[in-house]
């Protein structure tokens, strides 16, 4: 559905009335096109202390003109891994302070920190303020740009990362801390198709935003299997047909599910497993009955648990596979008449917080997307007055699309994403709720 109050106040009547009544002022996000792949402009790196090794290595592979001056710079790096003590935040504010408001519009904003020590309480009270300094930062930047904080030991693992953030790819995700583990990376053959040579399954993909998620993965170069109930059979062979994907009608909730995709794959493996598959039954706790319970947690959570753990067992998870799980920003923050949603998307929290560090000696990563407010036909069916409250209420002033969530869950399915994993990452344009 057509956003349009964005619309409007591109307009110089809405330009005027949006800065005379204070009304937010939402600016067009530059997402990526074939035609327009990178940021237009220059990448000011600024260093904040000691330089991290090999971080202007990788920098110089992101794709934007690295300098250490620019007038208008469409991306900004600061390197903070070497702060230590509280003292050493001064030099954060230095380096920002007099570019912040020459970042070009939809400009990005990347912190970089080292992991909080143990053992060094000083280092850990500046590190960990660097986490309220970029939330703050990304809720006053305006224009369409984002700020990002990531936390990381050496700069290698950093490069997937680095390049989605500094990139249209990432435009709705602001004001987000990742984490960035050491391990041994292998950058995909081609960047421009890091998925080619991969088998991915994508559930509830016949429409909306698992249908977006299966697209990007097939742009990027993967082998895809669409997975919707069969109900939906014949939108999903329409988008399967559409992509080139290979159409795979089952209910994940059934028992033999897992049973039957090893079949469907047949003799290869999975690289891939995104869960996406999802519903929602909203009524308060006190009109809900257990079916409408059971039901969201048996779809959004049973069958995620149950299905990974059966084809890990079995061996269809390869080493070194990539799962993506769909949480919720109400699963973090809560939301009024889904107690059984919001129970379903925190699980999927928990169970990937739990899981990665069980399957990181396979090479295998788990994370999760959680997209806030995002322009689907079931937004679309929201209460006019709810839908905008929804779409204004974060940093970015406006909705997502399910391109923005197709786009985060392809980073983190790369092979150049081992470092990161136990993640929840929000696309949610910095939502007002939760953190």
């Amino acid at each position: 559905m057509a956003d349009r109050y964005l619309h409007f106040t591109g307009t110089a009547p809405g330009r005027f009335l949006t800065k005379r009544l204070g009304l937010p002022a939402p600016a067009e996000l530059r997402r990526w096109t074939p035609e327009h792949p990178a940021l237009e402009g220059d990448l000011l790196h600024l260093t904040a202390t000691e330089p991290l090794p090999g971080l202007a290595d990788v920098l110089s592979r992101t794709g934007l003109p690295v300098t250490a001056e620019s007038a208008r710079p469409a991306a900004v790096v600061v390197d903070a891994t070497g702060v230590e003590t509280p003292a050493g935040l001064a030099a954060v504010h230095a380096a920002l302070h007099p570019v912040v408001r020459s970042v070009a519009d939809c400009g990005r904003i990347v912190v970089l920190g080292a992991p909080l020590s143990a053992d060094d309480h000083h280092q850990a009270a500046a590190q960990q303020a660097l986490e309220g300094f970029v939330r703050s930062l990304g809720k006053e930047l305006g224009r369409g740009s984002t700020a990002q904080l990531v936390r990381l030991g050496s700069a290698p693992a950093a490069e997937s990362t680095l390049r989605f953030l500094l990139s249209p790819k990432s435009a709705y995700v602001s004001g987000q801390v990742i984490e960035i583990k050491d391990a041994e990376v292998t950058a995909p053959g081609s960047w421009d198709r890091p998925l080619a040579g991969r088998t991915a399954l994508v559930t509830g993909s016949a429409r909306g935003i698992g249908a977006a998620v299966a697209e990007t993965l097939v742009r990027d170069g993967a082998e895809v299997y669409v997975l919707d109930i069969p109900q939906s059979e014949e939108e999903l062979t329409r988008t399967a047909v559409r992509l080139g994907a290979t159409a795979l009608p089952l209910d994940i909730t059934a028992p033999d599910a897992a049973d039957r995709i090893t079949q469907a794959l047949g003799h290869g493996g999975l690289d891939i497993l995104i869960h996406n598959a999802g519903i929602t039954r909203d009524r308060k706790l006190a009109n809900m009955p257990g079916e409408r319970w059971s039901s969201v947690i048996d779809v959004n959570l049973d069958s995620v648990v149950t299905t990974t753990d059966a084809l890990l067992k079995s061996g269809t998870l390869r080493e070194g596979a990539r799962i993506v799980a769909t949480a919720s920003i109400a699963g973090i923050a809560g939301n009024a008449g889904q107690t059984n949603y919001a129970a379903s998307k925190a699980g999927i929290i928990g169970l990937v917080r739990a899981l990665a560090p069980q399957v990181a000696d396979r090479g295998i990563t788990v994370n999760a997307v959680a997209p806030g407010f995002i322009e689907t036909k079931m937004t679309a069916a929201v209460p006019l007055f709810i839908r905008e409250a929804g779409r204004r209420m974060n940093s970015l002033a406006q909705g997502g699309l399910p391109v923005d969530v197709a786009e985060t869950t392809a980073w983190l399915a790369s092979p150049g994403s081992g470092g990161v994993t136990g993640q929840v990452v929000r696309v949610c344009g910095q939502s007002l709720l939760g953190a």
